[in-house]
C-alpha cells in the first residue's frame, strides 16, 4: 500500500519519495533568503498576514498570535509566516519597534499538538530536520531584524511560545504568567531553537539548566526576579505598557538601537578585546549619524532632541 502525501508550509512530502518542494520552490531553495529580484520591502499599513494579526501605527507594529480558543499555538504555517515577516522587517524602515503578544489572555501554548506534533511523528529524519531548522530560522530572524522586539507575556507561555519570548529583545509580563520550556516533558531535549545558548545569557547558566532539564513552570514573579521579565504589569494594562515602551524606543535613535542590538548579538562570540574594538567601530559609525548631531544641537539649545533614525 502506498504511503500518504501531506503538505506543510515548508515542504510537500510524499512519504515514499521525500520532500519535493518548499512553498513551490525546489528543495535547493530551502532556507534561502529572498533573492534580489523578489520584493523585499512591504507596506506596513497594508500588510495582511494569514496566520496571525498585524497592527501598525506610530512606527510600531504589533504581532498578535490569534488562536485564543487553543491558547494561541503555532502551526507549520504560522511558523513559516512569522519567519518570513521578521526576515522582511530588515527592509521595512517605517517600522521602528515591534510588540509580540497573544490574544485572549495567553501568550502562546507552543506547537499545536494535532497540527505539528502528530505530523512530525510520521516524517523521516531529513523532513524533521527541515522543520527544526525552519523553527530556528524564526529565532534567527527575530534576533536579526533591526527593530527592538518587546514581548508582552501573560497566561500560558510554554514550549515554542517560551522560545518566542526568549528570542525577543525585551519582555514584560504579568505576575501570574506561566513560562515553561517543557520540551523534556514530551521526550525531547531542552536544546530547542537556541534555548541552551540564549536562555543562560538572560537568567544565568544554573537557572537555565534547571528550567531546561525539568520543564517546570516559572511564574511571572520568579521570571521577573530572575531577569527573564524586564517589568511586571497587571494584565489589564500589559499591552498598553508594552506598546508605550515600544513607542518610546521607536521615538529614540533607532539606528543606534539597531547597532546596540547587533552588538548584543555578536559580542557573545568575541573576546573582550575584540568586543571593545567592535564597539569602537560601531560608535564611530553612530557618531556620523544626523541623530548624533541633533542630540548635540539640542543640548546646546537646552532642548530635547527629536530623533529620526538616520
Amino acid at each position: 500500500m502506498g504511503r500518504a502525501t501531506f503538505r506543510t508550509p515548508f515542504l510537500t512530502v510524499n512519504e515514499d519519495r521525500g520532500p519535493q518542494t518548499v512553498d513551490g520552490r525546489s528543495k535547493a531553495a530551502v532556507g534561502r533568503r529572498p533573492s534580489a529580484v523578489e520584493p523585499l520591502h512591504m507596506n506596513p499599513s497594508t500588510y495582511a498576514p494569514q496566520h496571525f494579526r498585524w497592527d501598525y501605527a506610530d512606527r510600531v507594529a504589533t504581532v498578535t498570535l490569534d488562536r485564543p480558543e487553543k491558547k494561541n499555538p503555532l502551526t507549520f504555517e504560522s511558523y513559516a509566516e512569522l519567519r518570513d515577516l521578521f526576515r522582511r522587517l530588515v527592509y521595512v524602515d517605517e517600522v521602528k519597534a515591534v510588540v509580540l503578544r497573544g490574544a485572549g489572555g495567553n501568550f502562546c501554548s507552543g506547537g499545536d499538538v494535532h497540527e505539528i506534533i502528530g505530523p512530525l511523528t510520521a516524517m523521516t529524519m531529513p523532513e524533521i530536520l527541515r522543520f527544526t531548522r525552519m523553527t530556528g530560522d524564526l529565532v534567527k530572524a527575530i534576533r536579526g531584524c533591526p527593530q527592538v522586539v518587546v514581548a508582552a507575556v501573560e497566561g500560558v507561555c510554554v514550549g515554542a511560545g517560551a522560545i518566542l519570548a526568549m528570542a525577543s529583545d525585551l519582555r514584560v509580563g504579568t505576575a501570574d504568567a506561566k513560562v515553561a520550556f517543557l520540551f523534556t516533558r514530551v521526550g525531547l531535549a531542552g536544546c530547542d531553537m537556541g534555548a541552551c545558548a540564549i536562555l543562560p545569557r538572560i537568567i544565568g547558566q544554573g537557572r537555565a539548566a534547571e528550567l531546561l532539564y525539568t520543564g517546570r513552570v516559572m511564574k511571572g514573579e520568579e521570571a521577573h526576579a530572575w531577569g527573564f521579565f524586564n517589568r511586571l504589569h497587571a494584565a489589564d494594562v500589559l499591552y498598553d505598557e508594552a506598546l508605550a515602551w515600544a513607542r518610546e524606543l521607536a521615538a529614540g535613535p533607532t539606528f543606534a538601537h539597531m547597532m546596540t542590538k547587533t552588538m548584543l548579538e555578536q559580542e557573545w562570540s568575541m573576546s573582550v578585546d575584540q568586543a571593545i574594538e567592535a564597539e569602537a567601530q560601531a560608535q564611530a559609525i553612530c557618531m556620523q549619524t544626523r541623530d548624533f548631531e541633533r542630540a548635540y544641537r539640542a543640548f546646546v539649545d537646552k532642548e530635547q532632541p527629536t530623533f529620526e533614525g538616520d
